[in-house]
């Protein structure tokens, strides 16, 4: 008879924790543990699992592939857990949670899962910030965001945990706003901003003369713009409205790298009721790519 194999949960959070913060460090000050028992945490998880969850170098850590199969799976089982004793215990859960977040992402994936975590949380007050990445950091660093959603470049620098992998098109009213031998009209937020980084990265790598035609900080501003046919711009996919049409290889214009969404918490302690809805959060999105990519595969 094979022997069942039974997680500790104190070890899975610690996980959690450490792939999040990307460091032991930051981890044992979210856990209030030192870094050297977080780390003895992780490597006896890691021998209970017999697999290595995470790669380490005086600088970084990183996860394996084994770590990035797992992490979504530790999640859900946190969530079971932490849903389990709230239902046994009462929830009493309150406070204010400041979440900062794109305005596109927040408008398009953000509603239905904060919705759900209020009904959950009903003593919970979310404050929600639409802004730049940019502001957000600043935001976040100054105290006045528990935790935020940012646009970031894929493999770049280590900004957050990973949430949301955003494949990007061109788009616009209609291809007759590209003319022959003119520059290409773009609709863009203002700089610094990933989307925009990425439409002139790959207009410049073309060979294409381009200009701003408009520019706005707003969605709605950017989507007003496309459909009076002032330019084109650049949108995740699933983001598009449906009078707006998508453009590419078929109207001469340039394939376009992925743009990633990280989730980032403050530096100094949160609020319980952040780290829950940061949870939350991330067991939500996960839940979402699984459904999307069974989805994909059906096709």
């Amino acid at each position: 008879m094979t022997r069942l194999l039974n997680l500790d949960l104190d070890l899975v959070r610690a996980f959690v924790t450490v792939a999040e913060a990307r460091s032991f460090t930051r981890a044992g000050e979210r856990l209030g543990r030192s870094q050297s028992a977080v780390s003895l945490q992780l490597q006896r998880l890691e021998d209970r699992l017999s697999t290595a969850l995470l790669s380490r170098d005086p600088r970084h850590v990183t996860l394996t592939a084994a770590g990035e199969a797992f992490l979504p799976q530790a999640r859900r089982l946190l969530r079971v857990n932490d849903e389990i004793v709230a239902d046994l215990r009462g929830d009493d859960l309150e406070g204010e949670v400041r979440l900062g977040a794109p305005e596109d992402f927040a408008t398009v994936h953000l509603p239905e899962i904060l919705g759900e975590f209020a009904r959950a949380h009903p003593r919970v007050a979310l404050s929600v910030t639409c802004d730049l990445t940019l502001n957000l950091l600043d935001r976040l660093r100054d105290g006045a965001l528990d935790i935020a959603l940012v646009k970031r470049e894929p493999l770049g620098p280590d900004l957050g945990v990973r949430v949301w992998r955003e494949p990007l098109v061109w788009a616009a009213a209609d291809a007759a706003v590209l003319k022959p031998d003119e520059a290409a009209p773009l609709v863009l937020a203002p700089a610094p901003c990933v989307y925009r980084k990425r439409a002139v990265a790959a207009l410049d790598a073309q060979g294409r003369t381009w200009r701003a035609a408009y520019t706005s900080p707003s969605l709605a501003g950017q989507h007003a713009a496309l459909r009076a046919g002032l330019g084109l711009t650049v949108l995740p996919r699933d983001m598009i409205p449906p009078d707006l049409k998508v453009l590419g290889a078929a109207e001469g214009l340039p394939r376009l790298e992925d743009a990633e969404i990280a989730l980032l918490k403050a530096r100094t302690a949160i609020p319980l009721a952040a780290d829950r809805l940061a949870e939350f959060i991330l067991g939500s999105l996960d839940r979402r790519h699984v459904l999307a990519d069974v989805a994909r595969q059906a096709l």
